[in-house]
């Protein structure tokens, strides 16, 4: 598997990066997880405009899912005239809705569901093209998921946004790439259920015995190095700040 980052900002994009939004791909397939503020028009650096082949959307917060609206005209309203046929789209119970809604003027109340194939995410395991993926509910003030992606003996796991959750512990178990979320700072902010911090990023993949740690989910207010650092020091394996436009094969 390649796992590009498109963006890696939390909360709001940074002056270096759009929200949240990482490309994986393998046999030619190509799943984008999550679409958030800023996501499509960094994502045409790495692949056409309409060469993903599915989208997974950890939840409804603007800094995961926004940028489908934008992405629903570029489908709707192709240029060439010829509408694109529906893409999968994976997200929590009521996404199509709430895009619409976001949308606020979509032609008709279906129109979103002709460029999208909407699939209600619940935990479970099933087929997404080549991989197979586990999804689980994790601590967020709205529905919320992470997800495992395995393909040829290879797995990565992305929190999406969470707190501390057992739930994640289960889906970073010894996974080759854990990508996950470390939006506060240790001894800072301390809201349950909500974000992670460095630390507990780090104890996470600790406890799970993952393989290697990338941080992510970083708001522009909220010092990288600092969570890095807090990371590190609970954490033995290899772990970075992700970064946008950077890669990782699995």
């Amino acid at each position: 598997m390649k796992l590009t980052v498109v963006g890696c900002s939390g909360s709001f994009p940074s002056a270096e990066s759009a929200c949240s939004s990482y490309l994986v791909e393998a046999d030619g397939f190509r799943l984008l997880l999550d679409m958030g503020n800023g996501a499509l028009g960094e994502l045409q650096r790495h692949c056409g405009l309409y060469d993903l082949d599915a989208i997974f959307l950890s939840h409804l917060h603007a800094d995961h899912c926004i940028d489908m609206c934008a992405y629903f005209v570029a489908r709707y309203y192709r240029h060439d005239g010829g509408r694109c046929d529906p893409i999968p789209v994976y997200g929590p119970e009521g996404t199509e809705h709430r895009l619409t809604t976001a949308y606020a003027d979509t032609p008709t109340a279906s129109s979103m569901s002709e460029v999208f194939d909407f699939h209600t995410v619940k935990p479970s395991t099933f087929e997404i093209g080549p991989f197979t993926v586990h999804t689980e509910r994790v601590a967020h003030p709205v529905e919320a998921y992470g997800i495992r992606v395995e393909h040829a003996g290879k797995s990565l796991t992305y929190s999406g946004d969470t707190g501390i959750s057992p739930a994640l512990d289960e889906l970073a178990r010894e996974a080759d790439l854990f990508l996950c979320e470390a939006a506060f700072t240790h001894g800072k902010e301390s809201i349950p259920d909500l974000h992670l911090n460095g630390r507990e990023a780090g104890e996470t993949a600790s406890r799970a015995g993952a393989r290697r740690l990338i941080l992510t989910h970083i708001p522009p207010w909220t010092d990288p190095q600092t969570n890095l650092a807090d990371a590190r020091a609970v954490y033995d394996g290899p772990v970075e700040l992700a970064a946008p436009r950077k890669s990782y094969e699995i």
